[in-house]
């Protein structure tokens, strides 16, 4: 039997921050920790929710608070959040100063006693990518090589949505993005798209490092519920059929397509269940349109209710960014059972799952015919509405557990572990 590894994970969110993010690097450190291995986790105080530090941390904003667990550590450091979300600028330099005092934090997780300073493999997250280059810099004081985990494509996201347009920043991102790619020994993706982007921004040379590892979803916890939840008699809905943006409010999402649809079926309650930067327009936006309905985050363990509130759930991304993003939602919402719509670029990999599981639709994007019609033909037939999200979630059972994508990641890293070490 091959010895345990032993990891330093650098990640902007982990338990109990609510970011999707988070939530994936959380069940992925609890899965490696199950099959023995010995992990440091290197993460930001919990903010995601209220884009602010949560009040039962506040007294620690200042000062590094490291928690030790049966399996490692957990350090937690000020994410340094701004109140205003759509201050890229003011978010930028968060991100950095984050990403700069986790070096230090990094370079000493794990060390309390005796010469301990070298790890099997530093995992560092993106986004932000700033963490590539923290990522690199630990690796080397460890003494280790780098697993670069891309979670979202930036800047390209950014681009497309136009939240960057500043010529000088993209300009920068480009290049960090580059340099992180190009240190790191292993960068993994998500999705055959991602590969593709990545690896048309590196050397020839550089193209087997990049590895497709997908998101698992907690079939355990997510559990298929009846549709008459208690979260639905939280939102006042009597039992109208639901369909349900559940996740983050941004601006990568065509959210208007949804305002758009319940203007059509006045007799269908439609639920924006998340938060996020758009959440305030959006609410300006439908404040006309008495059938949607707005819901916050709710706890994690209410996940599962969440979800099965909804007869129907959306995915809604804006085009172009198909291929640099995978919204991990998707596997949750057909863990729970039941159908989906997306609105997505055509060929990408959400269009595949749903094809592939045949539980659901996929349209163009930013067309609100095309999502209109689509949801029609759906709600005309409720037990096809049915019969896709049975299909949903036998589906994933079988190819997203989370001891599968674990056992994925031990087989990537202790190829890392027994290849060149990087040198000091």
């Amino acid at each position: 039997m091959s010895a345990p590894l032993k990891l330093l994970v650098l990640c902007p969110h982990f338990e109990p921050d609510t970011a999707p993010t988070g939530v994936v690097m959380t069940r992925i450190v609890h899965e490696l920790a199950e099959l023995g291995h010995e992990i440091h986790v290197v993460t930001a105080l919990p903010w995601y929710r209220e884009h602010k530090v949560e009040s039962e941390w506040v007294q620690t904003t200042w000062r590094t608070r490291t928690s030790v667990t049966t399996w490692g550590s957990v350090t937690r450091l000020s994410p340094f959040a701004g109140d205003d979300k759509k201050n890229l600028w003011r978010r930028a330099l968060g991100f950095v100063g984050f990403s700069a005092i986790s070096v230090v934090a990094g370079l000493r997780a794990g060390c309390a006693s005796g010469d301990k300073r070298r790890v099997d493999a530093v995992i560092a997250m993106s986004p932000p990518l700033t963490l590539g280059l923290s990522g690199w810099l630990i690796a080397r004081g460890r003494r280790a090589p780098l697993l670069f985990n891309i979670q979202d494509v930036f800047p390209d996201a950014a681009i497309e949505t136009g939240a960057i347009k500043n010529s000088t920043v993209i300009t920068i991102a480009r290049w960090l993005e580059k340099i992180s790619y190009r240190v790191a020994r292993v960068v993994t993706v998500l999705s055959d798209d991602l590969r593709e982007n990545i690896t048309a921004k590196l050397p020839v040379a550089h193209s087997a490092k990049v590895v497709v590892i997908p998101n698992f979803v907690d079939t355990e916890a997510i559990q298929p519920l009846g549709r008459m939840t208690k979260y639905r008699q939280d939102l006042g809905i009597d039992d109208r059929p639901v369909v349900m943006h559940a996740g983050n409010v941004g601006y990568s999402q065509s959210l208007n397509l949804l305002i758009d649809a319940a203007r059509e079926f006045p007799e269908i309650a439609f639920v924006v269940n998340g938060s996020g930067a758009a959440r305030a327009s959006l609410e300006l936006e439908a404040k006309e349109v008495g059938n949607v309905i707005f819901g916050d985050y709710q706890p994690s363990e209410r996940l599962a209710e969440v979800l099965a509130t909804a007869d129907i759930h959306v995915v809604l991304l804006k085009k172009g960014l198909g291929k640099v993003s995978v919204p991990s939602k998707t596997y949750s919402i057909m863990a729970s059972g039941r159908a989906v719509v997306a609105a997505i670029d055509p060929g990408t990999e959400v269009v595949r799952l749903i094809g592939g599981a045949q539980c659901g639709v996929a349209v163009t994007p930013d067309d609100p015919t095309a999502l209109i019609e689509a949801l029609r033909k759906m709600l005309d037939d409720p037990n096809q509405i049915r019969q896709m999200g049975e299909r949903a979630r036998e589906f994933v059972e079988h190819v997203a557990s989370p001891a599968a994508v674990a056992q994925r990641y031990v087989e990537v890293l202790r190829d890392l572990r027994d290849g060149p070490r990087d040198k000091r």
